[in-house]
């Protein structure tokens, strides 16, 4: 089992048609947000390890029982779900470690919800209807009773990035292996021992047959275009940047692959004249700086009523000042570091561009005093700046929320939709059908309205628009994964 936030059980291996292998490529090293540290190393694949990979889950598709045997597949899901549980305390500081992520979201989509929504895939399986009767007709005057089959997909290449590791690795693992297909998972390299432990216990603790599941930790993005571009795999699951989706997407179109993109957003949170201004001004700050606002979902745009503009700013402002930064292995941690120098600086970034557009901060706006190692970043306030300005409309995947002032009900519609994304947001008001009426109008994949939270294993998520094609989790991601094929026959 991998280690925890002392260090590693050597290098976590990587899983190859059912081996757990070093590979060919060495080791690279994974690192604390927190410390900057170096917490240990991961098995650097090659090209040669990502086709071996390839061809284990191309052989195991197509000769193993593997897609047809949906009670082994129901079985192993179900053990999987149970060797993650048994493990959940390592797993636990494990993901605080390499992530960066505050101790209190474990105990939900960083750790424990994902682990448990394993049962709600294997329960879908089980009572899925693979198969329906359409009834008899009379096409052409030819007799005909007609069927609808489902079936898995074949390959699956799955690409994941690091900010909810384990989230987002069995988001992707649980339908697709539900559905009967085989999978190829290329984590992200800032996270690769939250994707090895998951080929360690598929090897160690489930009857998961030899190459249903390889696991490819690699320093070398290239991989992942490997990946995607392979003719042997049958369908491309990605959640990451747009930009980076674009290129899957082309990459994958040179053999018609069908893809799965899940990508960026800069969601906005509508604030009615109506609401009540602390509370929902309190519940964005808190939003916008959970995980150091590491979250692709996470609303980042608040829109409140022009005429309490700088009421909002105050309120806003103290929150987010209160919240500040934290360490990630203390329970009252909401804030803690990003996930490494390279994303610190592109926030920062961020925050001279949004001067340079005519913005001041309200708070925060830098790296904290007393956090000279590891990765940090204030809980920052923008103000000042239009939805035309690039800092309102680029995802910067830091602790920044962009405040801006709306004119009512339709101004905000127009701000919220006046975006290239369309992943989520969120809606404030004490007049419930007023703010429903609101959320309807957003060109988002998912709102939350007065604080309801959409986040759970049979609801479906993904996005408009550059936020992304198709939809991940509930039963609509399951069918993601599935083939559709119609059969007909001449009665008897």
């Amino acid at each position: 089992m991998l280690g925890n936030a002392s260090g590693a059980r050597g290098p976590s291996p990587l899983l190859l048609d059912g081996r757990l292998t070093a590979g060919s490529g060495g080791t690279f090293p994974t690192v604390d947000p927190a410390t900057g540290e170096t917490l240990g190393e991961a098995a650097d694949a090659t090209a040669a390890d990502m086709d071996e990979a390839i061809a284990a889950a191309r052989r195991a598709f197509d000769t193993s029982s593997w897609p047809a045997d949906v009670p082994f597949r129901v079985r192993c899901l179900r053990q999987l779900r149970e060797a993650l549980r048994r493990h959940a305390d390592e797993l636990r500081e494990l993901t605080i470690a390499e992530v960066g992520a505050p101790r209190f979201l474990t105990f939900g989509g960083q750790l424990d919800a994902p682990v448990n929504d394993l049962g709600w895939f294997a329960d879908l399986a089980e009572s899925y209807a693979w198969e329906h009767d359409l009834g008899r007709a009379e096409p052409m005057g030819v007799p005909s009773v007609r069927r609808v089959r489902r079936e898995p997909v074949g390959v699956v290449g799955a690409i994941t990035p690091w900010n909810f590791p384990h989230q987002i690795n069995l988001a992707k693992l649980g339908p697709a292996l539900a559905a009967g297909n085989t999978v190829v998972l290329k984590p992200a390299p800032d996270t690769p021992w939250c994707a090895a432990v998951l080929g360690e216990l598929i090897a160690e603790e489930t009857d998961i047959p030899p190459g249903v599941v390889n696991v490819v930790t690699s320093s070398d993005h290239r991989l992942g275009a490997q990946l995607a571009g392979d003719p042997r795999v049958d369908a491309v699951s990605f959640t990451g940047s747009t930009a980076t989706g674009r290129e899957v997407m082309t990459t994958a179109a040179r053999n018609l692959t069908k893809v799965f993109l899940e990508l960026g957003g800069k969601s906005a949170f509508i604030v009615l004249d109506d609401a009540d201004l602390r509370s929902a001004c309190s519940y964005a700050a808190f939003a916008a700086a959970t995980h150091a606002g590491q979250g692709c979902a996470i609303t980042t745009r608040l829109l409140v009523p022009r005429e309490r503009y700088d009421e909002a700013v105050q309120i806003t402002a103290r929150a987010l000042t209160k919240i500040g930064v934290g360490d990630p292995r203390d329970d009252g941690t909401v804030c803690g570091p990003v996930i490494s120098a390279r994303q610190r600086a592109r926030v920062e970034g961020y925050l001279e561009l949004a001067v340079r557009e005519g913005g001041s901060f309200a708070c925060g706006g830098g790296r904290p005093a007393g956090r000279e190692n590891g990765f940090w970043i204030e809980p920052t306030l923008v103000t000042g700046l239009t939805n035309d300005c690039r800092t309102a409309r680029e995802e910067i995947f830091g602790p920044v929320l962009v405040i801006l002032p709306h004119d009512g009900d339709d101004d905000a519609v127009r701000l919220a939709n006046d975006s290239p994304y369309g992943l989520s947001g969120a809606v404030h008001g004490r007049d419930a059908e007023r703010a429903r009426a609101v959320a309807r109008r957003l060109r988002t994949g998912t709102v939350s309205v007065n604080g309801g939270v959409w986040y759970a294993a049979d609801v479906p998520f993904g996005g408009y628009k550059q936020s992304g094609i198709g939809r991940e989790m509930g039963v609509a991601g399951f069918e993601e994964y599935l083939e559709t094929k119609a059969i007909a026959e001449t009665p008897s």
